[in-house]
């Protein structure tokens, strides 16, 4: 037997409103919204008074790589054991969940560590983001990623390896479009997986209804991946007006990830960084700037995503992000929005998440101050809800 929960004298954060709801409560039973309104809330064995407080959804990263230590920038050249790889994504998700991720989407991880992670969050084992996995990535042979990869050549590997992936049960599908940072050797320009390629996976994930998402820094990369039908583009550091345009016209989502090439240039050599990373990191970040701002104007749907887990990207630093878009010509109301809706949106979650409704999930964030007037209140500290239940 359950019994409500009541939240009450809430400054509601929706973003179909745009705005908060003054004096708003809502009930969770099964830790779910139960029942919502405004004004006199009704009765309930337990209460919490949520007065001068304002309350946002919770946070979706779209972008995690969970099984990586960011304090660890040559850590995919290591031969980890399995064991301690699962210790290090049991701490990454309670970090992600203590600073406000609810729901998180992990785009690469070795040894199905992500797929039975997901299976423990769900069946209640471990308290947690709910989540999306994608299991092992999809490369080129030697491509990016390739040390935690599958390395695939040709449309028959493709279709090979993609099913396999959704015989596992991933919900989403990585392919690498684009040479990276991380990898020596190669340029964020390097085109990898070529379209018939990408095309293979993609095609074969939307048969089951799956997720897909595409590696892709350098501008044709980007055009494969978009012409190929990938439902994201992650990182789209060079972008022109045709990219732009077919992104807005196709409805395919952005993924900056603007954290990941600001720490490796901001922690440097320094913090035993590789060199060859800093130099590419350098190169890519007023680009990546450019071309975001020009895709928020042109009206490019953007999502949260971090790639927490690349050298010092920590897990817990994800509200920064925002902060970045913000810089980039986002508000503060369309980063919010980014970070919940939009994100509920693209991973085809938000009958569940993403906003504050009755029958939804209650992931929900309580803060002090506002961040539609500063977006770093994010940063700071806050209360986190799970399903009703206070981390």
């Amino acid at each position: 037997m359950t019994s409500e929960k009541l939240f009450y004298h809430a400054q509601l954060y929706q973003p179909d409103y745009d705005n908060y709801q003054e004096d708003s409560w809502f009930t969770v039973e099964n830790g779910k919204i139960k029942n919502s309104g405004v004004g006199k809330p009704p009765v309930a064995q337990e209460a919490v008074d949520l007065s001068g407080k304002f309350v946002l959804p919770g946070l979706i990263n779209c972008h995690t790589h969970v099984v990586m230590d960011p304090t660890d920038p040559l850590g995919l050249s290591k031969n980890f054991t399995i064991p301690y790889l699962t210790k290090k994504a049991l701490d990454n998700i309670q970090e992600l969940l203590e600073t406000g991720v609810t729901f998180f989407r992990d785009v690469g991880a070795p040894f199905d560590i992500d797929l039975e992670l997901k299976k423990m969050i769900d069946s209640g084992e471990i308290f947690g983001p709910d989540c999306m996995v994608s299991g092992t990535p999809i490369v080129m042979t030697g491509g990016h990623g390739y040390e935690m990869g599958l390395e695939s050549d040709g449309t028959f590997e493709v279709l090979k390896h993609t099913r396999q992936l959704l015989k596992k049960g991933v919900g989403c599908i990585k392919v690498m479009a684009t040479g990276g940072v991380m990898t020596f050797g190669e340029t964020p320009h390097d085109v990898q997986l070529s379209v018939e390629e990408l095309k293979a996976a993609i095609g074969e994930a939307h048969k089951k209804n799956r997720n897909t998402a595409a590696h892709a820094q350098g501008l044709q990369g980007v055009k494969n991946s978009i012409l190929a039908g990938v439902d994201s583009i992650e990182h789209g550091v060079f972008l022109d007006e045709e990219a732009i345009e077919m992104m807005v016209e196709r409805g395919t989502y952005l993924s900056p990830t603007l954290v990941a090439p600001y720490y490796i240039v901001k922690e440097g050599t320094a913090r035993g960084i590789p060199s060859y990373m800093v130099e590419k990191s350098k190169r890519m970040v007023e680009a990546h700037m450019v071309s975001l701002e020009k895709a928020i104007k042109a009206g490019v749907k953007i999502v949260l995503g971090t790639d927490a887990g690349t050298p010092y990207n920590l897990y817990r630093n994800t509200p920064f992000e925002l902060e970045l878009l913000t810089r980039c010509g986002m508000s503060t109301k369309q980063a919010v929005q980014a970070a919940t809706l939009t994100g509920a949106q693209m991973l085809k979650i938000d009958s569940e998440f993403g906003t504050l409704e009755r029958g939804k999930y209650a992931d929900f964030l309580v803060l002090d101050k506002d961040p539609l007037v500063d977006i770093s209140e994010l940063q700071r500290r806050k209360k986190v809800y799970k399903k009703g239940r206070l981390v």
